[in-house]
């Protein structure tokens, strides 16, 4: 099972869009934790542009209790991406099956999804400032993680 970057309840669907994107380029699956703010359907994706939605896998879940049974079906571990992580990326041992969470861009996520979390990750910041772009972030830890994984597709997968 390959790496996963699960978007909860996003709300700017610019975000969304690039996350996806970033999943489409390094073979990593998608998962979209509704309600969001925007629509969901490959048909508003496919609207808004997003040519690369055929070369993406995305699993949709109408809530974060679906989601959680999903994942105990699968057996996967959550590692939530938050500026309240107590460990940071680089620092976190990543397993090639992870499901790495990002939170809504206006408020992260509940009390009840950082519980659930098997690790929780930052990304190193200069002090004062408060969080980068949710995208950025989630590049930056899937690059780390398929990096420790040895899961970036070959030149030859890209083509």
């Amino acid at each position: 099972m390959p790496l996963t970057l699960a978007l909860f309840q996003p709300d700017i669907p610019q975000n969304a869009g690039t996350m996806l994107r970033l999943c489409a380029c390094l073979g990593v699956k998608a998962a979209i934790v509704e309600p969001a703010a925007f629509p969901v359907s490959d048909r508003a994706f496919r609207r808004a542009g997003m040519d690369y939605l055929d070369r993406l896998a995305i699993d949709r879940h109408v809530s974060f209790p679906a989601f959680e049974a999903w994942r105990a079906a699968s057996g996967q571990r959550l590692v939530l991406l938050t500026t309240k992580g107590a460990v940071p990326h680089t620092g976190h041992v990543f397993r090639p099956d992870d499901i790495l969470m990002v939170g809504r861009e206006s408020a992260g996520v509940p009390d009840a999804v950082h519980a659930a979390a098997d690790a929780r990750v930052f990304v190193p910041m200069r002090p004062g400032l408060r969080s980068l772009n949710v995208a950025v972030a989630a590049a930056m830890v899937l690059g780390e993680a398929l990096r420790q994984t040895d899961g970036f597709p070959s030149s030859a997968e890209s083509s």
